[in-house]
């Protein structure tokens, strides 16, 4: 990309768009557009296509979606599969009339299958039943992804795809209803040792594993794949290892400080054994994450601890 360029990060609020937007500023580009969904509703057609026209953005990260966790999909079920379908057809469909030059849609690894092997090798695509507590939103992540495809076949486009992991770091979601285990436990602890509490309970049995990338080396490695990928085939972005939650339990505590005893709720689901995608993609292409785990984790929590404030409530 070249120093000048206009670039547009959609979803720049978001945990990726956030992380994209301050790479892009490390890195000395200064003409970043960005809007808010309250000053461009991206599932209105005709506002996305003005906006194209009037911006002319040479670059387009697509960052934006409507996200939550298994209750927000299985309680809101069309909303997940609409809006997300609109937001990713009106970016990219944009994007080509407008004469983008190059497109990079986000996706998420909710789209493979349900009993995927693992690790989660991007072949597995379409290959298996999906997970059917997020389906709604794996079908429209899916569909961005093939629209992707459809105009580099159809009209040489240079829109690619990229699939991360599980992500964390400055700008997640802390509310305990709403947000991921990472950023969850980072406050159950916190809390926990602010009120001299002698437990936590944690959910399941720990066995599970999962792989868990810093957001910084994702936006990192989106910047890699706008840079030098473009290839018809989605690429998995990841770390390439995995932990069992009850290490990474272990790690929050010891970060954290907390003192008290971890108590294991295991009347309560552990969900899926394994999640771990294969990044032998990415790898060849010469991108690889950086940050290691502990490192990331003290660094969120920083982050947290300077920003608890926005999360009481």
């Amino acid at each position: 990309m070249e120093q000048d360029a206009r670039i547009y990060v959609a979803g720049h609020r978001g945990l990726v768009g956030s992380a994209i937007v301050r790479a892009l500023e490390a890195r000395g580009y200064g003409n970043i557009i960005t809007r808010t969904s309250g000053e461009l509703d991206l599932k209105d057609q005709a506002a996305v296509r003005a906006f194209y026209a009037a911006e002319r953005p040479d670059y387009v990260f697509v960052a934006a979606a409507r996200v939550g966790g298994i209750l927000a999909n299985d309680t809101y079920p069309a909303e997940f599969l609409y809006d997300n379908l609109m937001i990713e057809a009106n970016l990219i469909h944009g994007a080509w009339q407008a004469g983008v030059q190059k497109l990079l849609f986000l996706g998420s690894t909710c789209i493979y299958p349900k009993h995927a092997p693992q690790p989660m090798n991007e072949d597995a695509l379409l290959t298996g039943p999906l997970e059917p507590t997020n389906e709604w939103y794996a079908v429209a992540k899916i569909a961005g992804i093939k629209l992707c495809q459809a105009y580099q076949k159809q009209y040489g486009a240079r829109f690619i795809s990229a699939m991360p992991t599980n992500l964390y770091g400055p700008g997640d979601n802390f509310d305990l209803e709403k947000s991921h285990v990472m950023p969850a436990l980072i406050r159950k602890f916190h809390e926990a040792k602010e009120s001299d509490a002698g437990s936590v309970t944690v959910w399941g049995t720990g066995t599970p594993r999962r792989e868990f990338c810093h957001v910084g080396d994702c936006a990192a490695a989106c910047l890699f794949l706008m840079e030098h990928y473009d290839g018809y085939d989605f690429v998995n972005i990841g770390v390439g290892e995995d932990v069992t939650i009850r290490e990474l339990v272990e790690l929050v505590q010891r970060v954290v400080g907390f003192e008290g005893e971890v108590l294991w709720d295991t009347t309560k689901p552990d969900g899926t054994p394994r999640k771990l995608v294969d990044v032998a993609r990415i790898h060849a292409l010469g991108w690889q994450a950086r940050v290691p785990l502990e490192e990331g984790v003290r660094a969120t929590y920083q982050w947290f601890l300077e920003h608890q404030d926005d999360f009481r409530g």
